[in-house]
């Protein structure tokens, strides 16, 4: 009985036995040719060398993300080529790129708009965590910023009753970054309190700059009651200052971050956070590539993932609990 290739068992047993005697391998070129497809998905993000915007972005962020895209990636039997780009070397590097994959994720800032639309109009680009999709007609993936931080601000304005609360900024132009502070003002709004127009103080999403900030923060005196930060690896930071100046967390001093890394249940004391699907950013990126492979007439996608507050000691909780509300 033959097989939907024409070919009998018995013939195609055959002929992987001789191709596993003489080490022959598919090619991949070939395959390529065949499907129409390289069977390649691109991954472009910052270049995260100390040298240049390293506190930009959150490497340990951007790590989780590339195992979600690959492991998407892998299951549609697909491969992922990752680079990072870097100032004005970046556009030659994404159109380098573009011309040997089937299609794009872009982290957010990593490539200007004007070049992500350009991209866009060649193959099928997914931008990650930002939805500057609305601005270069390309699709989009995102978590909801805004809304988990405006749970975990609630959360210590409403069930501890702090009312000065600080807030420990990432980079000025990073859309994550500026969406936690506009959930961080609506909470403070709603609560009726002081309304800042700007971070307190800016740590650039590292945990290096989570401890400038927490010392400046020393150096003004009176320190907040808490101190919301932007992100996991800052709020690393300044729990580290805080400890190291006799600061205690949580009695004298609440800290959150967001993120929730591993790292985070393991601080002493351990972190209240904002869980973010990372890993299901990466994959819910890569599928939209490979649906926009398969239909390019489809409806271009706005993605937003749900957050989620996780609740530990470093707030004042007594103890260590998930909150299953999710913000999106």
């Amino acid at each position: 009985m033959q097989n939907a290739s024409g070919y009998s068992s018995a013939t195609r047993d055959r002929v992987l036995a001789i191709a596993a005697e003489i080490g022959w391998l598919p090619s991949g070129s070939a395959r390529s040719l065949a499907k129409r497809r390289s069977g390649i998905v691109g991954v472009l993000f910052p270049d995260l060398d100390a040298g240049g915007d390293a506190e930009a972005e959150s490497p340990l962020y951007v790590d989780q993300v590339i195992r979600g895209a690959e492991r998407a990636a892998t299951a549609a039997g697909d491969a992922l080529l990752i680079a990072a780009t870097r100032g004005s070397s970046g556009h030659d590097l994404a159109m380098s790129v573009a011309g040997k994959v089937d299609g794009l994720v872009i982290v957010a800032r990593a490539l200007p708009d004007d070049d992500v639309a350009s991209l866009g109009r060649r193959l099928p680009v997914v931008v990650l965590s930002d939805r500057s999709g609305r601005r270069t007609n390309v699709d989009s993936v995102s978590v909801d910023n805004r809304g988990g931080m405006r749970a975990l601000t609630e959360h210590v304005v409403h069930e501890h009753g702090l009312r000065r609360v600080g807030f420990v900024g990432g980079p000025r132009v990073s859309p994550d970054s500026q969406e936690r502070f506009a959930g961080y003002r609506e909470a403070l709004r709603t609560a009726k309190l002081p309304v800042p127009r700007t971070p307190d103080v800016i740590g650039d999403f590292t945990d290096a700059g989570g401890a400038r900030a927490a010392r400046k923060l020393l150096d003004r005196g009176e320190l907040p009651e808490a101190i919301v930060c932007g992100n996991d690896e800052m709020a690393l930071g300044v729990l580290r200052t805080l400890i190291a100046a006799k600061v205690r967390v949580p009695a004298d001093v609440a800290v959150t971050g967001f993120d929730n890394l591993a790292v985070a249940d393991h601080l002493r004391p351990p972190l209240t956070t904002v869980g973010q699907p990372m890993r299901d950013l990466g994959a819910a990126a890569v599928h939209a590539v490979l649906t926009r492979l398969g239909s390019e007439d489809a409806t271009r996608q706005s993605v937003v993932l749900p957050t989620r507050l996780v609740v530990r000691r470093s707030c004042g909780c007594r103890t260590t609990a998930l909150n299953g509300r999710k913000t999106a």
